[in-house]
């Protein structure tokens, strides 16, 4: 099968990138010939490396270069005749959405940032992939029917993005808590924060590590320098590699105020950290509705205060919710997204195979 990946760029900034890296390497690896078209970005050297065509179309939204787009796209499709264009992002589904039409291919979109008004374009997609059971229930109270919806849970082990594992871990102080997140008020941080202060009283020796940047950096720099603890408040800024600060780590908290189904949760359980995740988007569902992490409601720092008291409590309780991070972790593999998607893929095809019999005969009887 040729699939064809259509994303606004390949930058490490956003989680959408790196699933859809993540995706086309793995469909790559299962046999398929996959391509990316995007304005390209970090991760362009990694997918050549992988087998996974590259090309440049940009996603700037101004009409002029987004006619260009548009005309390079419908050359590209023609040019390398994919079974199935496959967009991301809200810009990519709207340049594919004619093409497709055109070109007669079926177009298959992913649901990201469902978070987003616009996201409602992403319904342009012949079936339209969620990252989680809540992305789908949203969309479908959006108007996109549940007929077109399939659920295809974020999963990242094996990624492609990885490689082999750095066994060269940071040193931390213990008991060492661990947020990975933008720093920008979706995540949640502040929330995070008075929690952590909170605890701190009772557990002076907790430290609390940030690794993330985001425009509201300066301001939760000033946050926790208020703070009793906010000498036990670490800023670490972007990594590169994020998962071996996770393997460091004894507990990872992710307190997002909205989340379609962030991959760090995917990533802290197979570092093996006792996770807590607030209660939003596909958040419960990776952490298998509380059996492999503990859910708390979101926006609730003294819930979220309650959950890490628990754990820096007791030794026995901790290690025990670090074992509860591996159940069923075998289901969060970038293989089983790689394959449920590609039968996606195949019923679509189907599907528009029998349209056009349908219509050939049609054609014939009048």
């Amino acid at each position: 099968m040729r699939v064809l990946h259509i994303l606004n760029h390949t930058k490490r900034l956003n989680g959408h990138v790196h699933a859809a890296v993540d995706l086309s390497c793995a469909q790559k690896k299962l046999g398929h010939e996959a391509a990316v078209a995007s304005g390209g970005g970090d991760f362009d050297t990694l997918l050549s490396e992988n087998g996974v065509e590259t090309f440049t179309i940009s996603h700037e939204r101004q009409p002029l270069t987004l006619l260009k787009s548009l005309w390079r796209l419908f050359s590209l499709a023609r040019r390398w005749k994919p079974d199935v264009i496959h967009a991301h992002m809200m810009t990519s589904a709207v340049l594919s959405w004619p093409v497709c039409k055109l070109l007669r291919i079926p177009l298959v979109t992913t649901v990201h940032n469902e978070f987003e008004k616009s996201a409602i374009l992403m319904g342009l997609g012949d079936k339209v992939i969620a990252v989680s059971q809540a992305v789908c229930d949203s969309m479908e109270k959006r108007g996109v029917p549940a007929s077109r919806l399939q659920v295809v849970l974020n999963g990242t082990i094996g990624s492609a993005r990885v490689g082999a594992r750095n066994t060269d871990l940071p040193e931390l102080d213990h008991p060492a808590i661990l947020v990975v997140a933008g720093l920008h008020p979706r995540k949640g941080l502040p929330y995070l924060l008075q929690a952590f202060d909170t605890a701190f009283a009772s557990f002076p020796q907790a430290k609390l590590y940030v690794v993330g940047d985001g425009p509201y950096r300066e301001q939760y720099h000033e946050m926790a320098a208020s703070l009793d603890s906010g000498e036990n408040i670490v800023f670490l800024g972007g990594q590169k590699d994020p998962f071996k600060w996770m393997a460091a780590a004894d507990i990872f908290v992710l307190p997002s105020l909205a989340d379609p189904a962030p991959l760090v949760i995917c990533e802290a359980r197979e570092a093996g950290c006792a996770v807590i995740g607030s209660d939003v988007g596909g958040i419960p569902q990776l952490l298998e509705h509380g059996e492999a992490g503990i859910v708390v409601p979101s926006e609730n720092s003294e819930a979220l205060a309650d959950a890490l008291c628990k754990l820096l409590a007791d030794p026995a309780t901790l290690a025990e919710w670090k074992r509860k991070s591996q159940t069923r972790i075998d289901y969060l593999t970038v293989d089983r997204v790689a394959r449920q998607t590609c039968e996606i893929y195949t019923g679509l095809r189907r599907s528009f195979g029998k349209v056009t019999l349908e219509t050939s005969a049609n054609t014939l009887k009048q």
